[in-house]
């Protein structure tokens, strides 16, 4: 079995020339590490390891930050992480195209009667006339990369809309929220909570939402190497049983309200833990709630909002056309949707 490094990684990503099979992460003493960003969304995480779902299912996990979906990829695909949880984006179809890598489960959709990913219009542009998605001919929309999930989401509003519209690449978020407010960009899509504090600040306004043109969009998923979803069965399944305890915390506490207000304050507390951690708890408790959104129960995973995403980077030929689901899926392990 070939090694798959960081640089043969980075290779997939950039043009697609690198090809092997990333080598087992599991170790000794099951210990992995799990990748993640600093997003509300990925709460299930940091649940599962603040209240020792993850320890109690044998596994000794390190959680390892990200600023972007991509370079998680990689790291998955070279090794340095055994987990994570992300958007599908060209280079990770790239990546599970040369054998390095699976997706395993989904994590956050969009759902109807939950407040979802929003549309943004910079206060320029705003003030210009863009005040729906109506408007966005003619307009700039930034991501992070080209094929990732915002050049996906602003691709599918502007064909339900008949309008043109360029993307232009920012790298990081921070990067694409400093260009939104400063107008160097016309309009953006993301999670509620970012999105709702940018309002709140007149910087930026939300013409719309991302439910309305994606009811059933599968945002984030996760996902493993090719080789632990192969070859190491049992530790994959204790870490989705353990994850799917801290998704279900969360969406009884945040979405059903379970444990009243004491438990929404409990469970602010743990994820600002992660998220918002240069704010003072009072001044993140606003956009941790902000960012309430379901996560999917026991990790099922939507494959008919995964094709979709599939075939859409095959027509934008960020992809290899011969690429099937079977090459980017593994739904062994979790409930199917939409399939």
């Amino acid at each position: 079995m070939p090694n798959f490094n960081r640089r043969d990684a980075m290779g997939v990503l950039g043009a697609a020339t690198a090809v092997g099979l990333a080598a087992p992460a599991y170790a000794a003493g099951r210990k992995i590490t799990v990748g993640a960003l600093r997003f509300t969304s990925h709460s299930g995480s940091f649940i599962a390891y603040e209240r020792n779902y993850f320890a109690e299912a044998g596994l000794d996990v390190e959680l390892k930050f990200f600023q972007a979906a991509q370079p998680m990829a990689v790291a998955i695909a070279s090794g340095d992480v055994d987990y994570a949880v992300t958007a599908i984006s060209g280079g990770l179809v790239s990546l599970a195209d040369k054998g390095a890598i699976k997706v395993i489960g989904g994590a956050l959709s969009e759902e109807p009667g939950i407040d979802g990913q929003k549309i943004l219009a910079s206060d320029a542009a705003f003030q210009a006339g863009l005040t729906s998605p109506k408007a966005l001919d003619g307009k700039s929309f930034g991501m992070s990369t080209a094929g990732s999930s915002f050049h996906y989401m602003g691709s599918k509003v502007a064909v339900a809309e008949g309008v043109s519209m360029s993307f232009k690449p920012l790298q990081k978020v921070g990067a694409i929220i400093g260009a939104l407010k400063s107008g160097q960009i016309d309009a953006w899509s993301i999670v509620p909570h970012i999105a709702k504090p940018l309002a709140g600040s007149g910087a930026v306004h939300i013409i719309g939402n991302i439910a309305d043109y994606l009811p059933d969009y599968q945002v984030t998923t996760v996902f493993t190497s090719a080789s632990n979803a192969a070859e190491e069965r049992e530790m994959t399944q204790d870490y989705l049983e353990a994850y799917s305890k801290g998704v279900a915390d969360y969406n009884a506490t945040m979405i059903a309200k379970e444990s009243g207000q004491e438990g929404i304050d409990g469970m602010v507390d743990l994820i600002h833990k992660y998220v918002y951690t240069d704010r003072p708890r009072e001044k993140a408790a606003p956009s941790i709630i902000n960012g309430t959104m379901r996560l999917n129960e026991g990790a099922a995973l939507n494959v008919a909002s995964v094709r979709d995403q599939l075939e859409w980077f095959q027509s934008e030929g960020l992809v290899g056309a011969d690429i099937t689901l079977d090459t980017l899926l593994d739904t062994s392990f979790v409930e199917t949707l939409g399939s």
